[in-house]
């Protein structure tokens, strides 16, 4: 599972990257150069490094689990697996590649945005009561700390999906800066570390 938190460290420098950029070009040019997207692209870049991470984190503990080194969790023995890939997998003596590919293909279409569905996707893995043990190194409580990832989750599908244009009829974009985005970025790097350390 290390290779899980090894790659969104990864993931999230590179967000911190276009951070730098932004402030590297800030102080070079003007205001007429409007180079607000970039703090766009770094907020985006962040919550897709912890879309990924609860990705692996699952699909490896959940490998983890099918072998034995670990405990099952009721969430676990209730995976749905197609019956084709399940007898294939073990026709072919496919050992665990047959489930790797199964929870790729399950969890694939999903998003682990969302603190409910990071949730539901760490239970595969781990009973623990997620947001209470994320709080409590966050010094916040469980509800505070859902409810300001969703606002950064939110602010993304802004970006993502609406361009992050405010609806009126004057086309102009929700106002961004590098505070705001420094902070969301930390916060998001927070909850993926005490994530990572509380599953493990």
């Amino acid at each position: 599972m290390q290779t899980a938190i090894d790659q969104f460290r990864t993931n999230i420098n590179r967000a911190r990257n276009l951070g730098s950029i932004f402030e590297a070009l800030d102080s070079q040019t003007t205001s007429v150069l409007d180079l607000s997207d970039i703090l766009r692209a770094e907020l985006v870049l962040a919550v897709s490094a912890l879309d990924h991470f609860i990705h692996e984190l699952v699909r490896l503990g959940m490998l983890e689990a099918y072998r034995g080194n670990r405990p099952r969790t009721g969430r676990f023995l209730r995976f749905k697996v197609s019956l084709e890939n399940a007898l294939t997998g073990i026709a072919d003596n496919a050992g665990e590649q047959w489930i790797d590919s199964e929870v790729r293909t399950r969890n694939g279409y999903r998003t682990f945005q969302d603190p409910e569905e990071i949730s539901e996707a760490i239970r595969l893995v781990s009973d623990i009561r997620l947001w209470v043990k994320v709080s409590q190194h966050m010094e916040s409580t469980p509800d505070e700390v859902k409810e300001d990832l969703r606002s950064i989750v939110n602010r993304r599908n802004k970006i993502v999906h609406e361009a992050d244009m405010i609806p009126s009829p004057f086309e102009e974009r929700w106002p961004i800066d590098k505070m705001m985005v420094s902070n969301a970025v930390d916060m998001i790097e927070k909850i993926a570390e005490v994530i990572y350390e509380a599953v493990v």
